[in-house]
């Protein structure tokens, strides 16, 4: 079993009259429905609202095969971005998240024996006090020898204070088995320059990967994606071509899309990883990198099925 740890929330997203419209996603559980789509066993871990919203979240889960016994119910609302789209479709997002129900999630404890992998990230390690709770969750999993995955994906306006998420980013690297980041993130992370050269970015993520990691894979947007690998190859596979609706939810298709992956070929584990040689890695980037487009190609956070990657 894969569990995925974080938020779910409601995107309100721009449309072509120049309304709003609800859309299900969040981060982690984008990842979720990426991965549950693709018919990997995997099971959700977050505290979703009882409210109209969170009662769709839910059901989203069940039909796209995400298991939901970790799933908490709580009467705090639904948190809500905002989505703003550039000509290219890239995102940006402005965010409601006071008294919200992810934020409250309580430690469920260990998990269930039977789990394999547990992926973290986004909103939910970086508001209080739910993110405390998810890092209490990585350390204990990444004792019991689970493959701890972790995308930072990064929403800097809601980080208070850079220099102490970055020290708290450092800290969980050397208990994370497989990180995926984009470029753009990793310069934030880095405190790169906006513009730093993808070089430089690669020489940070090999010292990301000395620090714990099995891998690091890196998002490189219209360019594709990469992988620092465990024998310390970089391997880069081109990215698909697609009429790009939007980006949301690409990045975590790319990570739910690598869970089943590795659940695919029996490599659910940090040792796995780290022995993934470079024909494996293009196989994997390849069947992320596709999955990936395929949410490109419509609105909103659309992770495919896998009937439709033939």
């Amino acid at each position: 079993m894969i569990v995925v740890a974080g938020e779910a929330l409601v995107d309100l997203v721009p449309t072509p009259p120049g309304d709003l419209a609800p859309r299900l996603g969040g981060g982690p559980y984008n990842v979720a429905v990426a991965a549950g789509r693709l018919d990997a066993p995997v099971s959700f871990l977050s505290r979703i609202s009882t409210d109209l919203f969170g009662d769709r979240l839910v059901r989203r889960l069940r039909d796209s095969g995400v298991h939901t016994e970790l799933v908490q119910r709580g009467a705090e609302p639904t948190t809500l971005a905002v989505v703003g789209l550039a000509e290219d479709g890239s995102a940006r997002y402005s965010f409601y998240v006071e008294g919200t129900a992810d934020r409250e999630v309580t430690d469920p404890g260990p998990l269930p024996p039977d789990t394999r992998a547990v992926s973290f990230g986004t909103l939910s390690l970086v508001l209080e006090p739910g993110a405390s709770t998810y890092e209490r969750v990585l350390w204990r999993e990444a004792e019991r020898g689970a493959l701890t995955v972790l995308d930072p994906n990064i929403r800097a306006a809601l980080i208070e204070d850079p220099l102490a998420y970055r020290d708290r980013y450092d800290a969980w690297l050397p208990h994370v088995g497989l990180l995926k980041v984009s470029i753009e993130d990793a310069r934030w992370l880095a405190d790169l320059d906006d513009d730093a050269p993808e070089a430089d970015v690669l020489e940070v993520a090999r010292e990301w990967r000395a620090a714990g990691p099995a891998a690091v894979v890196l998002t490189r947007g219209a360019e594709g994606l990469a992988v620092v690998t465990g024998a310390d190859e970089v391997i880069r596979v081109p990215p698909v071509p697609v009429d790009v609706v939007d980006t949301i939810g690409a990045g975590d298709t790319v990570q739910g899309a690598l869970l089943a992956w590795l659940h695919d070929h029996d490599a659910l584990s940090a040792e796995a990883v780290r022995g993934l040689g470079a024909s494996q890695w293009r196989r994997a980037l390849g069947f992320a990198g596709a999955a990936a487009a395929v949410t490109c190609s419509r609105a909103g956070a659309e992770p495919p099925f896998k009937r439709e990657l033939g």
